[in-house]
């Protein structure tokens, strides 16, 4: 009777756990929706978000100058930035978990490089291809389609000959991106250097309406499989001998994980670090079950980005990419686990 109760506390302080960080997410959302080279009051957020008579502003512009500034500047950057740091940290905890490698992250299997090669080629051929994100988002599945064909040996999914695979994909790729840049003139290359370092420079609510309806379904599916994932992450026999198929649920996983980073590299660029470093953050709050630690993953990735992004936009007069910033702040966190032995 004791340890069921101790179990039922245990679970208990870990959803507490989560709706507190929930609660945090949204405050650190109305902060940031009220710095910005035009700044705003909290009750200004508020207002422009609900428009209540109980939060009056005066009579002027401002109000209705505050409330543009809100839903379509602010807004769409805040909603991209909670889609694209969920997506990439469930990404990263994804195959961290199936390659049971806990430096294994969302851009392992060559799609950051695919991607890139995508955009890079409908930046310098303009007319070749309908859409920047279009192209990275086709490039980057084919990227992963390739290192998973490369990977299966024998009917199996062997972890060391599709990490192998996904670097030598994504090494040839980036070469091909080394070519273009060399081809293309001085302002395409300036914006595929800008679109490698990554941003929300052009987030808008059509991004939004695209990429919604996709992450949040598949970031729900892959939650409702985290016990699957914590069967996989115990070694491919345990899984058979617990009734778990590892072959195709592992497939099923990674597909979802390449579809939630393909489409995060598509319209923001190259975001590093965010899925390496986050699952690990989660796990070492939460503990490895992966019920939880996918939750508390989406958020914490959620409020990095947030607090990268804020900063990206208010820390010089040009906006700085945000991949920038998540690298400098990532690099000396990983020095950090590796000292510490908690990788």
């Amino acid at each position: 009777m004791h340890k069921v109760f101790v179990s039922k506390k245990h679970y208990t302080r870990k959803k507490a756990l989560l709706l507190i960080l929930g609660i945090f997410v949204i405050l650190t959302g109305l902060i940031s929706l009220s710095i910005g080279p035009y700044d705003l009051s909290i009750k200004e957020v508020l207002n422009g978000i609900f428009q209540t008579k109980s939060l009056p502003l005066p009579a002027t512009e401002r109000g209705d100058l505050a409330r543009l500034i809100i839903w379509e500047i602010r807004m769409p950057r805040i909603i991209l930035a909670v889609l694209v740091g969920s997506a990439l940290s469930i990404s990263g905890n994804i195959f961290q978990s199936c390659f049971r490698n806990p430096l294994v992250e969302p851009y392992i299997l060559g799609v950051s490089s695919g991607a890139a090669f995508g955009a890079s080629m409908a930046i310098v051929f303009p007319a070749m291809f309908f859409s920047i994100p279009l192209s990275a988002f086709l490039f980057a599945g084919l990227t992963v389609l390739l290192t998973l064909s490369l990977g299966v040996v024998r009917g199996q999914i062997q972890t060391l000959s599709l990490i192998l695979a996904g670097v030598v994909i994504g090494s040839f790729f980036s070469s091909l991106v080394s070519i273009l840049k060399y081809l293309s003139n001085d302002a395409a290359l300036r914006e595929i250097v800008f679109w490698l370092l990554g941003g929300f420079y052009h987030s808008g609510w059509n991004e939004i309406y695209l990429l919604a309806p996709i992450i949040i379904p598949v970031s729900g599916l892959v939650w409702l499989l985290g016990w699957k994932l914590n069967v996989i992450s115990i070694g491919d026999e345990e899984a058979k001998s617990l009734g778990v198929d590892p072959k195709k649920n592992k497939i099923i996983l990674i597909l979802c994980a390449t579809v939630l980073t393909s489409l995060s590299v598509a319209y923001v660029g190259i975001i590093a670090w965010v899925g390496l470093m986050v699952p690990h953050a989660a796990r070492m709050i939460i503990g490895p079950d992966n019920r939880y630690v996918i939750p508390l993953s989406a958020l914490i990735g959620t409020l990095f980005l947030l607090f990268c992004d804020t900063l990206a936009r208010n820390m010089a007069t040009g906006e700085i990419p945000i991949g920038i910033l998540t690298s400098i702040l990532g690099a000396p966190y990983l020095i950090y686990l590796l000292r510490t032995k908690t990788v």
